[in-house]
């Protein structure tokens, strides 16, 4: 759109797409490793070192590995230098080595004897020999020039005898393949002729027939592959004579109008500022500037065959420049606001976007600048140059930093090495249930790498005990889950987690610790039980990630650090958070659908003591809390009003039905709140009791984020609160795809206080003794940190436990022997290891192989795929076979028929939570 708004979008059905692979990438199997450039991304996001400009750079091109730019400007320095630093004169042109980015030899001057001087337009002939600059100049090097002139590209001079007079500023150019030059702009007289805002000459400078004789300024323009067509865009609302606003289709010898686009195809507060064509795709390319959200700022793909639309990308943001490479929209824009394609709403302005030519889906490139001087929007040009065998990618525009570092005006990005690392992902573990901690993290973010490899890793290990893929986008940041289930109740864990794009991998995110759970809280299970699709316990200890704990993974982002890990919660075993009222609150890291009247339950538990009241959980179209960044349409609210009663309310048509108590809730208890709505209309229960209907049933229809803390609220909500935000601590909030029943509700409330039920238990113990033999030592007695097993040459090792009884009124449900392998290089086997009893005599301190003890031909069990050194692994034994055991002193051995040595750590390790440990599982008869 024109001046500082507008942007760029994506296609709902896609983003959804992206939605749902963040949240089904979680599979238990081992994922391929993504590969660096997520496919069909072509550049890099890496800018280069490159010169820049002191002003502002309006076009580009490239011949024969040289690229050209254009623009307002009087000179050039290094990457790094500072405005004003290690200058060298480029009076608004200068020539650059693609490869280097550093000037070449080539150095012309644009100069006017009035007013400011600019070259706005570049086009290079079929052959590359001829550059054409176009602009609002009437000197070149001193010699005289009326808005166009050639350029000799490997002579860097005037091409002689060419000097066509332009009436006013060239801004569009482009060569046929016979030569002609056809050019766009401001002008409405071409060698003394009448040619309104069009025209076009041959080789040498004579004016041609081609004449479209558009009624406004010419913007851009493109011959088509065949050569029989050219594509003009611009101000225009009529092209010789007949409507067809801002785009056209010529004829290529008279400028005749072949295809007009009416009835508001482009909106009339639109303008169209650069079109590109790509043979490969049959296709071509137009960038919108409109102002406001109806007009039109993203692009167009439209087909060369029959110039018809194919797909229209409504993201705001005036996008200004475009180029097709290998399948790929590059774009140059300040997108965003990609909502009305069911995208990311009103945000951060995003500069550079890239799209797969057959589709409007933004994909997982995000290089970005800042909107700079001038208008200013940022980027302004792109072209494509390739030098030394590889290829580049150079963007001018207004822009002053480049991903952050200072940068003026030029930039350029590289097809190959990509060298940033993602992001390291953000982790929160929690102990759900028995034999369970859950590892969940919110994807990360790679500029150039919309898929990234993620591995877990545990207790310091070097080898990953979970790998698997996750796409994210910046906009879209799905969380992760890794089920570990090889975990001892009581025992501490701690888990970090590293992403790669297949060359780059971040490094390790900051470690997050667990002690496992011996039972569940009775509270969350019921919880999950009864559907939760959103589940927010609020128990991470600070950072923006808010975790899920249902199996939606529908992670939250905390907002402004609230104070985590607030006590006294409201739920037994579980931390509450703290929010400040003023600007505190968590949303929801993915975007939401809902079409009334679809049925839903929202839940959470409160504590205040305010008097300005606040929006608790709710439903919005927007995520943040900047001005332009809070919710337009809210619904679907639970808020508290100023004298502390609660309202549910949603918005159906133009009304607001709303449910109010008549009782106060801000006296500093906790209280346990549930809004249902379904066919059945609107229930209000708080603390396990309903305490208003509404029959409505209808709600808004709209793409949103659910909220906790705080948004916008519209005057129209009856009895509006003071305060927007909430000043208070929330805990345990859920959200449900079905309406909840009274009972449930009731069964949530009284739950509460549970503490966790006794359930199964779990014990486990380390060896009274443990000790190996080695048969080509077989006197030596082998009494140290380690044990090992191998069949040729042989060892064996010995692990003695005193079994614990069953505790009262249980039986041996499940048994494994819990071991990790050392870090010796050879520790890792790719054999099999059989547990077996032993039935003979031994002891730790005397055990050779000489002297070695009976073993049983019972196998407990067999240990595969312990294939990795220093890393945790397990062995389900038989539980009927230990059955016999319980309550006395027990001995295992570990051998095996292969030759593949499998090394362990001993219960003599430094590190106790390397030592082996028998695990059982006591549960009801």
């Amino acid at each position: 759109m024109r001046g500082p708004r507008g942007l760029g979008r994506t296609r709902s059905a896609v983003f959804a797409a992206v939605l749902a692979l963040g949240a089904g990438a979680l599979g238990a199997g081992t994922a391929p490793p993504a590969a660096a450039l997520t496919p069909p991304v072509g550049f890099t996001a890496d800018h280069l070192s490159t010169y820049q400009t002191n002003g502002i750079v309006w076009s580009l091109a490239e011949a024969n590995g040289v690229v050209y730019a254009g623009g307002t400007f009087s000179n050039v320095r290094p990457a790094g230098s500072p405005a004003g630093s290690n200058t060298r004169p480029a009076v608004n042109f200068a020539a650059f080595d693609a490869a280097t980015g550093a000037p070449t030899g080539c150095s012309l001057s644009f100069t006017r004897s009035s007013g400011t001087a600019t070259v706005r337009a570049l086009a290079v002939s079929a052959d590359r020999s001829t550059l054409y600059a176009g602009g609002y100049f009437n000197a070149v090097n001193g010699t005289a020039a009326n808005g166009l002139v050639a350029i000799n590209t490997a002579t860097c001079q005037l091409r002689p005898g060419f000097s066509p007079d332009f009436g006013a500023t060239v801004r569009a150019l482009d060569v046929a393949a016979n030569g002609t030059v056809y050019a766009g702009g401001d002008f409405q007289t071409v060698n003394g002729q009448t040619r309104r805002f069009f025209g076009a000459v041959t080789s040498t400078g004579a004016l041609t027939a081609w004449n479209p004789d558009a009624d406004e300024p010419g913007r851009t323009l493109k011959v088509t592959p065949d050569g029989a067509s050219v594509l003009i865009g611009g101000e225009f609302f009529t092209v010789g004579g007949a409507a067809s606003h801002a785009l056209a289709v010529t004829s290529a010898s008279s400028g005749a109008l072949t295809r007009a686009y009416t009835g508001n195809f482009i909106p009339s507060s639109a303008v169209i500022k650069d079109i590109v064509t790509d043979a490969a795709s049959g296709g071509w390319y137009v960038a919108g500037e409109g102002a406001g959200g109806s007009s039109f700022d993203g692009r167009l793909a439209m087909d060369l065959d029959g110039f018809d639309q194919r797909w229209r990308d409504t993201c705001q943001g005036a996008t200004q420049a475009l180029r097709v490479y290998q399948g790929v929209l590059y774009a140059g824009s300040h997108v965003h606001d990609c909502s009305s394609m069911g995208g990311f709403p009103n945000q951060v302005r995003k500069h550079l976007t890239a799209q797969s030519v057959d589709d409007p889906a933004l994909l997982g490139w995000l290089p970005d600048t800042n909107d700079g001087i001038g208008e200013p929007v940022g980027p302004r040009a792109l072209t494509v140059a390739s030098r030394g065998g590889r290829d580049f990618l150079w963007v001018g525009g207004e822009f002053t930093t480049v991903n952050g570092v200072s940068q003026q005006a030029l930039t350029r990005f590289a097809n190959t090495p990509d060298t940033g690392a993602p992001a390291a992902p953000a982790v929160s573990v929690s102990a759900p249930r028995a034999g369970e901690v859950k590892v969940s993290w919110r994807s990360s973010l790679d500029l150039d790498d919309s898929l990234l490899t993620y591995r877990v890793y545990r207790d310091g290990g070097a080898t990953p005990v979970h790998t698997t893929t996750g796409s994210s986008l910046f906009y879209s940041r799905p969380q992760l889950t890794f089920t570990d289930t090889n975990v001892v109740a009581g025992r501490t864990y701690s888990y970090r987690i590293t992403a790669s794009d297949g060359t780059n991998t971040s490094g390790l995110s900051a470690a997050a610790s667990v002690t496992a759970a011996a039972s569940a809280s009775p509270y969350q299970e019921k919880v999950l039980a009864d559907g939760a699709g959103l589940y927010w316990r609020y128990d991470e200890a600070g950072g923006a990630f808010a975790a899920d704990a249902s199996a939606d993974d529908n992670s939250g982002v905390y907002a402004n650090a609230p104070t985590y890990r607030s006590t006294p919660s409201a739920v037994a075993g579980s931390a509450a958070l703290s929010l400040n009222g003023v600007d505190e609150y968590v949303y929801s890291d993915r975007l939401h659908r809902y079409t009334s009247p679809t049925p839903y339950s929202i839940e959470t538990w409160f504590r205040t003591t305010s008097a300005t009241g606040g929006r608790i959980i709710g439903y919005g179209s927007n995520i943040g809390t900047a001005q332009g960044h809070t919710s337009s349409i809210s619904d679907k609210l639970l808020y508290l009003t100023d004298n502390g009663r609660l309202a549910f309310g949603v918005q159906s048509g133009n009304t607001r039905p709303t449910i109010t108590t008549a009782g106060t809730y801000n006296d500093g208890s906790w209280h346990h709140a549930v809004a249902t709505q379904g066919p059945a209309g609107m229930v209000l229960y708080v603390d396990g009791a309903a305490v208003g209907t509404n029959a409505a049933t209808g709600n808004r229809s709209y793409n949103g984020y659910w909220r906790v803390g705080g948004d916008a609220m519209n005057n129209a909500w009856p009895n509006r609160p003071t305060s927007t935000y909430f000043a208070g601590q929330v805990d345990e909030t859920a959200v449900y795809p079905t309406a909840l029943t009274a009972a449930q509700v009731t069964a949530h409330h009284a739950l509460a206080g549970t503490p966790p039920g006794p359930g199964d238990t779990t014990l486990s113990v380390t060896p009274d003794e443990d000790a190996y033999v080695n048969s080509v030592s077989a006197n030596t007695n082998y009494n140290d940190s380690q044990l090992a097993s191998r069949g040729t040459t042989a060892y064996l090792s010995y692990l003695r436990f005193t079994v614990p009884p069953a505790p009262s009124g249980q039986v041996l449900k499940s048994a494994r022997l819990a071991f990790r392998t050392s870090s010796d290089s050879t520790a890792g086997s790719l054999d099999s290891h059989n547990v077996v009893p032993v039935t003979g005599t031994w002891t730790e301190s005397t055990v050779t192989y000489n002297t070695r003890p009976a073993l049983a031909a019972t196998v407990l069990g067999t240990i595969t795929g312990a294939t990795s050194v220093s890393t945790d692994d397990t062995v389900e034994l038989n539980a009927s076979a230990l059955g016999g055991a319980l309550g006395s002193v027990y001995s295992l051995a570990l051998t095996s028929s292969g030759t593949d040595s499998l090394r362990v750590w001993s219960s003599e390790a430094g590190t106790a939570a390397y030592r082996p440990q028998l695990v059982l599982t006591f549960g009801a008869e």
